[in-house]
């Protein structure tokens, strides 16, 4: 693709509205997460989503691995309130913050299911079992069976990124 293509084709997809989730793992010793906008139901029966994560992040590796540890298998997904754009942009940093320290302050509680940690307060809160996990140009994707939803929530604002900044619905 020509380079005044690739610059039309990333404001197109910047364009793209999403909502905004956290997505959180125990991974052996320690739990993980990341703010994650590419995610989406993909189905009800059977109960599947899919999250499409890019291939140098943290997540796509525990999720991506080939050898040991073993990859990550079950994990959480909270879709975020438009309230919780502090903590959406604790998890949007690079690199392998440790959940745990980054929710010292917020409400969570342990998945019964996934063991993960999962966010109070959002609008819904999802423990998934990885399916299928299929690279797709720079991403990973990840297509998962929801194995639970420990809560749906009254709130009715969801947290929403569009053109690269959160906005009000």
């Amino acid at each position: 693709m020509a380079p005044a293509a690739e610059a039309d084709l990333a404001g197109a997809l910047d364009s793209w509205t999403a909502g905004v989730t956290l997505v959180t793992v125990a991974d052996g010793r320690d739990d993980v997460g990341a703010t994650v906008s590419a995610f989406c139901p993909v189905s009800t029966e059977p109960p599947l989503v899919l999250m499409s994560l890019m291939s140098g992040s943290y997540l796509a590796e525990v999720f991506g691995r080939q050898d040991a540890p073993a990859p990550a298998t079950e994990f959480a997904v909270v879709l975020l309130a438009a309230g919780q754009r502090v903590l959406s942009g604790r998890f949007a940093a690079a690199g392998r913050p440790g959940v745990r320290l980054m929710l010292g302050d917020v409400p969570h509680f342990r998945g019964s299911v996934s063991g993960a940690l999962i966010v109070e307060g959002g609008l819904a809160a999802l423990e998934c079992s990885v399916e299928q996990v299929q690279p797709a140009g720079d991403h990973l994707l990840v297509i998962a069976r929801v194995t639970g939803v420990p809560y749906v929530s009254e709130a009715s604002e969801p947290l929403i990124r569009f053109r690269r900044h959160y906005v009000s619905p």
